[in-house]
């Protein structure tokens, strides 16, 4: 059986594609905060810091009512440990967000390297097919590890803000495409 010759059938439901509006107006409203995270990134950057750390004190304080609620469960100490990482971790991310930035910019050049060069040498090893595409892949991975390593810890003020923002204009992009889409069924 070739893969090629399989079709799946999609049913949208009405009350979907009638809304098709709405997920219009949400897609250019996400492109938008996309385009003001890249034309200000250091702001978005610590916006994310800030943002990013909340919710891991939030997660803390969840983990010390599960704990709680657990009483002398097994799983006491697990909660209160998750808490306590959660927690200190939270607040050092909304005291110190630039600080921060720098650190998690660091761990994500090193994320680019490594996954970089596995990429780059798993694909020529296995020789699949495309594995040019994925070399290529691997490539700018690498390259863009590089790069962002080279510039740090100047970098770590920018960095983090510029991905979030294309990753929301993209992720825009996504939502307008699917209204168009439902739009014309």
């Amino acid at each position: 059986m070739n893969l090629g010759d399989v079709q799946v059938q999609v049913q949208i439901p009405h009350e979907i594609v009638q809304y098709w509006g709405w997920f219009l107006a949400f897609g250019i409203v996400v492109m938008l905060l996309g385009i003001a995270a890249v034309a200000r990134s250091f702001a978005a950057t610590v916006a994310s810091m800030l943002f990013f750390g909340w919710l891991l004190v939030f997660a803390g304080g969840v983990e010390i009512a599960q704990a709680v609620m657990v009483g002398r469960w097994a799983g006491l100490f697990e909660h209160l440990l998750a808490a306590i990482l959660f927690g200190v971790t939270g607040l050092l991310l909304v005291t110190r967000p630039i600080k921060s930035a720098e650190v998690l910019t660091i761990v994500m050049a090193m994320f680019f390297l490594v996954g970089g060069l596995f990429q780059m040498i798993g694909s020529i090893a296995l020789a699949l097919p495309g594995w040019g595409w994925q070399v290529a892949d691997g490539l700018i991975t690498l390259a863009l590890g590089l790069l962002v390593l080279a510039q740090w810890p100047v970098s770590g003020l920018w960095a983090i803000g510029l991905f979030v923002g294309i990753d929301l204009i993209f992720y825009g992009g996504a939502w307008i495409a699917l209204a168009l889409g439902l739009r014309a069924m």
